[in-house]
C-alpha cells in the first residue's frame, strides 16, 4: 500500500479546496484556535491527528490511517485522498502499481496498458526531524 499512501500536512495543504468543495471542512483556526503559519504557533501531535480525523469525518474523499508507529509509539497517520469512487477501486490502482514499479515479466503493451488504467499518485510528505 506504500505506493497510495500520503502523509498529510502538506498534502490537506493542498488539497483543502478541493476538500472544501464536498462539504463543510473546519479549518484550523476552528480546530487549534490558530491558523497553520501564523507566527510563533505550531500545532502539537494531539491537535494535529484531532485535525486530521476531523477532516477524515468530514469529507468522503479522505480516508484516513494509521501507517505504523513512531518512535514514541504514537500512529504514523495517512491520509488518502481521491474521489469517494477510486477509493473503492484502491486495491487495484496498487496492484496496478506495483506491476508497474517492478516491471518483471511486463512486455511494453503490457505496461502501457497498465499504465492507461492506472491512476496517478502523488506523494507530498510534510516530514521534518525533530525528537521522535
Amino acid at each position: 500500500m506504500r505506493y497510495l499512501k500520503l502523509p498529510l500536512l502538506g498534502l490537506l495543504l493542498a488539497a483543502a479546496p478541493l476538500l472544501e468543495a464536498q462539504g463543510k471542512i473546519p479549518t484550523t483556526r476552528e480546530v487549534y484556535g490558530f491558523t497553520i503559519g501564523d507566527d510563533y504557533r505550531l500545532a502539537n501531535y494531539t491537535q494535529f491527528t484531532d485535525y486530521m480525523k476531523k477532516v477524515d469525518a468530514a469529507s468522503p474523499r479522505m480516508t484516513l490511517q494509521s501507517i505504523g508507529k513512531t518512535a514514541e509509539g504514537r500512529d504514523q497517520l495517512m491520509g488518502i485522498i481521491t474521489s469517494p469512487a477510486n477509493h473503492k477501486l484502491l486495491a487495484k490502482y496498487q496492484g496496478i502499481s506495483q506491476k508497474l514499479a517492478h516491471a518483471e515479466g511486463l512486455t511494453d503493451d503490457q505496461a502501457r496498458a497498465l499504465a492507461r488504467e492506472g491512476k496517478a499518485v502523488v506523494w507530498i510528505d510534510g516530514g521534518l526531524h525533530a525528537t521522535e
